[in-house]
Parts: structure tokens; sequence; C-alpha cells
């Protein structure tokens, strides 16, 4: 594609719709989104990952590459980028269970220890307890089933989704110049330059979404380190960046890489504060890095309100799980260069865009 000079023109919607008729497209839209999420989920991650790589895959054929070649170099790439961050979740969970048998013994002697104390301030028999865990853990039974069964199917899903989305990024890149005249073709001729820029401007807006990421990683980063540093943890900056890498992986991620540091702080100090410091940690950064750091750092590089941010986190989060929370950010800011040209919707636009 090559850039445009002309400004977007100004478009005059001639219809109005009624609140009720906003309602139900969202409430429909909604609805779409959440029960076709199998589909659109890779297919966004796709289009997301295809705005990132166009600038390069362009670059490299105005080298003299083959398209085919330069589509696959790129796509390569980001699959090996992938599989180092999944091997790096690999072996932070290899490393914890070599450290399992010291950590089983810490684990028995703690509950050994707190058993004597229940038994010694509220005396409540040895026996009684050893009940009361056996019934607890009999009526978790179809508990424990359920969560296998929804951690198979999710692992299931993630699979179907790394193999379909470097597919569909690849197919979205290389049949890029069909996609982008069927788009033209929905618009009438003189509206063009507008779509034209929109598109452009789309993809400089991906760019500064990945931008604001990094920015995000980097900062967790430190903040894990400086924690587990203050702490006390061997090696704090080193699993306080993995775990950062890591949360790229939502929920799983952060999960496994805190698993290491809290044993390695059991074991190195004998107390079962030193875990629990850990688990503090890595819990208030990650509230910092959702609800401050991620909206302020990405909103600022999209220049979108940090409230916005929030709620569309939210938002993504109820349709689309922890993709949604991803993919939904830079979704609202494509859209707010989408309904610009909108004259009617420019209120709406001034409260998204951040001040």
């Amino acid at each position: 594609m090559l850039q445009s000079s002309e400004s977007p023109v100004p478009f005059q919607s001639k219809k109005r719709f009624s609140t009720l008729e906003i309602l139900q497209f969202i409430v429909l839209t909604s609805l779409i989104l959440y029960f076709g999420k199998t589909l659109f989920i890779p297919l966004s991650f796709s289009l997301l990952i295809s705005f990132i790589l166009y600038p390069i895959c362009k670059w490299m054929e105005t080298r003299g590459i083959n398209k085919g070649i330069s589509i696959v170099i790129c796509i390569l790439g980001i699959t090996l980028l992938v599989g180092a961050i999944i091997y790096l979740l690999f072996v932070q969970f290899i490393d914890f269970l070599e450290e399992w048998q010291s950590l089983r013994t810490k684990l028995t002697e703690t509950i050994n220890q707190l058993s004597i104390f229940i038994l010694e301030r509220f005396d409540i028999s040895l026996e009684k307890q050893t009940d009361f865990i056996n019934n607890t853990l009999n009526n978790s039974g179809s508990q424990a089933f359920s969560i296998v069964r929804n951690t198979a199917y999710s692992l299931s899903e993630s699979l179907f989704f790394l193999i379909m989305i470097p597919v569909f990024s690849a197919l979205i890149l290389y049949h890029r110049n069909l996609l982008s005249n069927a788009l033209y073709e929905l618009f009438s001729p003189e509206r063009k330059n507008t779509i034209h820029e929109i598109l452009i401007e789309t993809i400089h807006v991906y760019y500064n979404f990945i931008k604001g990421m990094l920015i995000v990683y980097l900062i967790v980063g430190l903040l894990n380190s400086i924690g587990l540093w203050i702490i006390g943890v061997p090696n704090p900056f080193l699993f306080g960046f993995i775990a950062s890498i890591l949360t790229f992986i939502p929920y799983v991620g952060i999960m496994i890489s805190s698993l290491l540091p809290i044993a390695v702080s059991w074991i190195t100090y004998n107390s079962i504060w030193y875990p629990l410091a850990v688990i503090a940690v890595f819990s208030i950064v990650q509230v910092l890095e959702a609800y401050i750091i991620f909206p302020f750092a990405v909103g600022s590089r999209l220049k979108i309100n940090t409230l916005v941010i929030i709620i569309v986190i939210i938002l993504g989060g109820i349709i689309w799980g922890a993709a949604g929370m991803i993919l939904f950010i830079p979704f609202i800011s494509y859209h707010q260069i989408d309904c610009r040209p909108l004259t009617k919707l420019k209120d709406v636009i001034r409260f998204i865009r951040r001040r």
C-alpha cells in the first residue's frame, strides 16, 4: 500500500439511529463475538500479527525477496519467539519439579506444625483434623474432575489456536491486496482515500500497541525484581524478568513462573513467610500491571483515555477471557480511527481519545 497525503473526507450519516437500535447492535455483536470466539480469537490474533509484520514483509519485498519467502521468514520469526517463551515456561516447570522433593519435606513439616498448633490452641484432636481433610477431599472430587476437564479443553483450544494463527496470518499477508481491494469496493469511490488512510493509521496503531506492551513487560520485570530483591530471594532479577516475560501467557504464565522462586525462598530460609512474601509481591505487581501500568503505558501509546482502557479490559475479559483483555485494546483504538470521519460521533471519539 502507498501512503496517501490527502486528509480524510468528512462523512455525514443520513440516518439517525435510536438508542434502542444502538443497544440492539451492541448486544447482537457481543453475542456473535462470544459464541463465535473459537473462530474470531485466532482470526483477531492473526490480523494483529499480520498488521505488525506487514511493514517488515514490505521492506523485504522492496529488497527483491519473493513475497512468499518474506512471509515465511516473518511467520517463522514469530513462531520461534513464541516457542522460546513456551520453552522458558517448560524449563521453569522442570526446575520446580527438581526442587519438589525438598519442597514436599518442608510442606509436610509445616502441616505437622500447623496440626500441633491447632491441637494446642483450639483443642481439636489430630483424628478430627484428619477426618475433616478427608471429607473435604472427598467432597471436592467432582470439582477436581471439572477442573481437569476444563483444563483439557483449554489446552486443546490453545493448541488449535497455535496451529491456526500462523496459517491465518500468512494467508492475510499473502492476499493483502485482494483483501484491501475488496474492502474498498464496500464503500463509495469518494471514500476510498479515507479508507486507505484508516488502513495506514491502523498499522501504526498496532505498532504503538506492541511498543506499549514492551514497556509494560520492562516495568513489570523491574518491579518483580526489586520486590524479590527486598525479600532476599536469590537471583531476583532472573526470576523477576522471567515472570514478566511469561505474563504474555495470561494467568498460567505468572503462576508457573512464581513456583520456582516460592520453592527457592522456602528451602533457603526455612520459613513459610518468605513464600508468602513472594506471592504477595507477584500479586501486587499483577494488580498494578492490570489496572495502572498497562492502561497508562498502552493507553499513552494509543492515545486512549485510561478509563476507557480499563473498561475495555473488563469487557474483553467477559466476552473472550484472557484473549479479549489483550485484543480489545487495539480494536477500540482502531474503531475510534474508523469512526473519526463520522462527525456525529465526535463527542464519543473525544471521550475515547487521551487528553
